[in-house]
């Protein structure tokens, strides 16, 4: 069922990409990475592993977006997008999980509502050494390690968000409905934040807040807020960036501890002709935790990326990370920790079109 789905969206794509043409402008657009990965520590018996995985440098995906001039500086515009796992040739999670909306763009900025990426996660990943990888970046969501990740949430479902953009200035709100009858605050989640850039510079600051639903037993939700802060620095061939978040959980369950950490990063960047080199640095510091499971893990990662087009692009990464007090730590945002270290080489190709 889903491979039909999948087909059939595809077609629907091309189609509609070719007919649309006269009234409105439809992209059909995607971006394939795969790569072979060797990891350590893969598994309970501590045994390596060497796999092809989707997305060591970026999420393979693919979709449409288009826009249609209704005049007046005024645009219609929409966004459907998925993403595949290219290990597999599978969906990776609903049809289009990714992206789902659509909306209205003008001088006052961009309005869509369904489901999209958060005002938060717009902002952050620009301030990402390793630019939002999957594999080796703790700039959105943690490792595994301890109770939690202590991340941010990356899209919303039910949303309403607006963008806009003054100068170097851009700014923007997101608010998801959590559509509840009881209580209009149950499962709502809000994310607001903005950037500048000029002369090299650039600042960012965001702050988000999801909610749970409301407890029974004790009359209160779940709460996690998460803010950000980054700074970005580019001179000549070099680029240099440093981000934080601060997270905290508050229980809405009786006899539960609350969860904070924060998850400082920094990175050095340098361009020379085809190539590019990033060596990159992730900290978690691990909050309200007995001394014997505070983890306080640290990943070190270094990547180099050789540029064959404007489109298609080869890289290797290489990457360490260790906990303190025996606690366990992953490489990767998805995968568990099985061990108190580890380390992990890829080397991938991705190509967008």
């Amino acid at each position: 069922m889903k491979k039909s789905a999948l087909a059939l969206a595809v077609l629907a794509a091309f189609s509609l990409n070719t007919q649309a043409q006269a009234q409105s402008n439809v992209q059909v657009y995607g971006l394939m990475d795969a790569g072979v990965e060797y990891v350590t520590n893969a598994g309970p018996n501590g045994n390596s592993m060497t796999r092809v995985v989707s997305g060591g440098k970026n999420t393979s995906r693919w979709g449409f977006r288009g826009t249609e001039d209704l005049g007046g500086g005024l645009k219609a515009v929409f966004n459907l997008e998925g993403g595949v796992l290219l290990d597999t040739g599978a969906q990776d999670g609903t049809l289009f999980k990714r992206q789902a909306n659509v909306g209205l763009e003008g001088g006052f900025g961009r309005v869509v509502i369904g489901r999209s990426f958060t005002t938060t996660y717009d902002l952050v990943i620009k301030f990402d050494p390793l630019g939002f990888a999957p594999n080796y970046s703790w700039a959105t969501s943690g490792n595994a390690t301890g109770p939690s990740k202590y991340g941010m949430t990356t899209a919303f479902d039910n949303l309403i968000k607006y963008t806009g953009h003054t100068g170097g200035f851009t700014y923007g709100a997101t608010i998801g409905l959590g559509e509840q009858a009881n209580s209009q605050a149950d499962g709502r989640k809000y994310a607001v934040g903005g950037s500048w850039f000029g002369g090299g510079f650039g600042v960012m600051a965001s702050y988000e807040q999801v909610n749970g639903n409301t407890v029974a037993a004790t009359g209160n939700r779940d709460k996690t807020t998460a803010y950000h802060l980054g700074a970005d620095y580019k001179a000549g061939q070099w680029r240099y960036v440093a981000g934080m978040r601060g997270y905290k959980l508050e229980s809405g369950k009786a006899a539960t501890p609350d969860l904070r950490g924060d998850t400082y990063w920094g990175g050095i960047t340098y361009n020379v002709q085809a190539w590019t080199l990033t060596g990159a640095v992730y900290h978690v510091n691990t909050k309200e935790l007995p001394a014997a499971k505070d983890a306080d893990p640290t990943m070190l990662v270094a990547r180099a990326m050789y540029a064959l087009s404007k489109r298609t692009d080869l890289y290797m990464v290489a990457a360490h990370a260790k906990a303190d007090h025996g606690q366990l730590v992953g490489l990767s945002r998805d995968d568990p920790g099985f061990g108190s270290t580890q380390n992990g080489f890829t080397a991938g190709i991705q190509h967008r079109f």
